[in-house]
This record gives C-alpha cells, sequence and structure tokens, in this order.
C-alpha cells in the first residue's frame, strides 16, 4: 500500500468504531505520521476483516492485541494466535508519538517491517516501545472496555480465558 498526500485529507476526520463483547472502543487515526498504516486498517476494516477476531494476547499493566485472523478461524489453536496476517506486511512508520495510554500501535515480529493486521492498545504509559512500534491511532473513548479486558483473567501465554471478540470494526467520519 503507498499513500499519496490526498490521502492524509482522506484519512484525517476518519474514526474506527470497534465493537467487542465488552463493549465499544472509538479510535482515531493519525494519518499524518502513519498513513500506510491507517490506509491499511481501514481497508482491512472496510473488508470485514477484524470482524470476529479476538484480543488473544493481553498483559495487565500493559496492553490487549488483536487483530490474527487466527483467533477467529476455530481451525487453529490458542497456541497459534498471534501467528496470523492478512498475507502481506507493511514497512514501519516510526514516529515520534509516545506510546501512553490509549495509544494504537501495530504488532509486529522482530522485523521492523512485518507488520500485517495485528494491533495493540496500550493500558498503561509504555514509553520504552517509542520509536520501536509504528502508533497510528489513540482511543478516544472507551478505555474503560480495554481496562475490562486487560484485566481478565489469562493463562501462561497472556491469552485471556474468556473471549474478548471484536464483534463489528466500522470504519467512521467523525
Amino acid at each position: 500500500i503507498v499513500t499519496t498526500p490526498q490521502a492524509f485529507a482522506e484519512y484525517e476526520d476518519t474514526i474506527v468504531v470497534l465493537e467487542t463483547d465488552s463493549g465499544r472502543l472509538i479510535i482515531e487515526f493519525f494519518p499524518q505520521f502513519a498513513p500506510n498504516h491507517v490506509e491499511n486498517f481501514v481497508t482491512l476494516s472496510e473488508d470485514g476483516f477484524y470482524t470476529g477476531t479476538i484480543f488473544h494476547r493481553i498483559i495487565e499493566g500493559f496492553m490487549i492485541q488483536g487483530g490474527d485472523p487466527k483467533s477467529a478461524d476455530p481451525s487453529f489453536s490458542m497456541s497459534e494466535w498471534g501467528t496470523g496476517d492478512p498475507g502481506y506486511s507493511i514497512d514501519a512508520e516510526f514516529n515520534n508519538i509516545e506510546h501512553k495510554r490509549g495509544i494504537v500501535s501495530m504488532a509486529r515480529s522482530s522485523d521492523p517491517d512485518s507488520a500485517g493486521s495485528q494491533f495493540f492498545i496500550v493500558t498503561s504509559d509504555s514509553t520504552f516501545l517509542d520509536r520501536q512500534y509504528t502508533v497510528f491511532g489513540q482511543v478516544t473513548n472507551g478505555m474503560e472496555i480495554a481496562d475490562k479486558i486487560v484485566n481478565q483473567p489469562r493463562d501462561g501465554n497472556d491469552c485471556p480465558l474468556q473471549e474478548a471478540k471484536m464483534l463489528q470494526v466500522t470504519i467512521s467520519e467523525t
């Protein structure tokens, strides 16, 4: 995905409404800092990619992570969650936005250019991640929902013992 300057204006007032079985999160984007990541997230959301996926990794006092298509497919075991992607990756767009509570950032492997669909929401300030992961948005409403999810019981692999499912992910204008 290659974003043109017109895309900055196109996504400037775009938000995502993320309906979970725990409640609603509203996320605003930072297209001026991570245009390709914003465009990727919007495209995947509009294609219904995230619907039915689970926040498959939760670490109390840190973050919730979701966006793995394997978490929505019962043929994959929980041990495989966190290894799925959309079939491609996008290059990092590191920026100077700090990983403060509510920040939305892309998950990746040890390769900085390996982000695809998985993202995380920081539930506590985590500035040690700064300039190592691409920040592309922030939760503007519903952090109490992220708190509810992050505080659920989890197993030894940080998988929630109770599903934290994304029921619907909708792109909207503010």
